[in-house]
């Protein structure tokens, strides 16, 4: 699986002073986190008509360097911490051309029905529960 989602920095992307805004980052590691799963075999599309929603509970984002119109970005999703109820998934973006990290991040999740119940994924899709559980950061 090829772990890094390929993202071209669009001129809408950019802001005044040329660089990519702030609150373009949180959209690219959606991209990867959908990403991510669609390469593990799992996509959203499928956990939705499962009944199973995915909320954002939490958002952090570092930023270390700018990236500019038409830069090529690497963003990488990986899962930090996973338990029945939630899901926490780190996120670093680098540029592709001399490989600086951008931006790093986490994202934290709970599993809930289409009521935003809490659910048990380890119950009610076991499946998926290891299939994420295997792609865990060691």
């Amino acid at each position: 699986m090829k772990p890094d989602t390929e993202i071209i920095v669009r001129y809408a992307e950019t802001d005044q002073m040329k660089v990519v805004h702030h609150s373009v980052y949180p959209v690219w590691f959606e991209a990867a986190r959908t990403d991510y799963m669609e390469k593990a075999g799992y996509p959203y599309a499928r956990i939705e008509k499962e009944g199973i929603l995915l909320p954002l509970s939490r958002l952090e984002c570092s930023f270390m360097e700018g990236a500019k119109y038409g830069d090529t970005i690497l963003v990488k999703a990986s899962i930090k911490k996973l338990s029945p109820v939630r899901i926490e998934i780190n996120y670093k973006a680098h540029r592709k051309s001399d490989g600086v990290l951008l931006a790093e991040g986490v994202t934290v999740h709970a599993w809930t029905d289409e009521n935003l119940k809490i659910i048990n994924l380890k119950k009610q899709a076991p499946d998926l529960y290891k299939l994420l559980e295997s792609g865990l950061e060691k």
